[in-house]
């Protein structure tokens, strides 16, 4: 993969600045009494830079948490298509943790930063709720493509709301203060599929005659069975990018 050009790594450096900025304020005085020009100021940049990258102070705040949901999609449409539904979102998952995980310790300290943030802050954590209500709806339609379904159909949508409830619960369990590391997060969100795993019948995320699909079922569902390990993370998956 090419590096990114000096226009785009400048760009990349003033956004990370202005992310590091508006934390760093809302963690001093407050997320109701930080301005967008305040948030400017500190980077040393005019109000019209700051609306070139984000629309409002709450996108800046949620950036992080916009940038993963992003990686997550991705991930997921990158998974082979002959996983059942709910191990492909668990493996994509797990690849947007192992990345950031992976980035820089500036990167883990940042991130960490806006989930107290979030949890915290009863404005922020509506707003991430209303993004991940977003998010849900691409990660439904992702499903619906997977399957060779309609995306009002009602399978998709179960198998991605049981699948954002379970994450939820992992984040949840880290409360306000209680975040000192990143494997933490980790720990609680890996654990949360592991429960999913041992309570979920192998099959039961993959379309039976007669679901609605649009044309017969869906990849590997002749007999709505699935196989013996059709959790969201497997021990030992090579492709799942997670440490055994």
């Amino acid at each position: 993969m090419s590096r990114p050009g000096l226009r785009e790594r400048k760009k990349q450096k003033t956004r990370l600045a202005l992310i590091d900025a508006a934390l760093d304020l809302f963690a001093e005085q407050g997320y109701d009494a930080t301005t967008v020009d305040q948030i400017a100021a500190a980077v040393d940049v005019s109000p019209r830079t700051f609306f070139r990258y984000f629309a409002t102070k709450e996108d800046v705040a949620l950036s992080l948490d916009a940038d993963g949901q992003e990686i997550l999609l991705a991930e997921l449409a990158a998974r082979p298509a002959e996983e059942p539904p709910f191990t492909a979102l668990g493996r994509a998952m797990n690849t947007m943790i192992t990345i950031l995980e992976q980035g820089d310790t500036a990167d883990r300290s940042r991130f960490l930063k806006a989930r107290e943030l979030i949890e915290a802050t009863p404005a922020l954590f509506a707003g991430g709720v209303r993004m991940m209500m977003q998010n849900e709806r691409l990660l439904v339609a992702e499903i619906a493509r997977r399957e060779g379904m309609s995306p009002d159909d009602l399978l998709p949508h179960f198998v991605v709301s049981l699948f954002t409830s379970a994450i939820r619960v992992g984040l949840e369990a880290c409360g306000p203060g209680e975040l000192n590391d990143l494997s933490d997060l980790t720990r609680h969100v890996e654990r949360v599929l592991e429960l999913a795993e041992r309570s979920l019948r192998p099959g039961w995320d993959r379309p039976a005659p007669g679901d609605g699909t649009v044309s017969g079922a869906g990849p590997g569902s002749d007999s709505g069975e699935g196989t013996a390990g059709d959790g969201p993370v497997p021990d030992g998956d090579s492709g799942s990018g997670r440490r055994g």
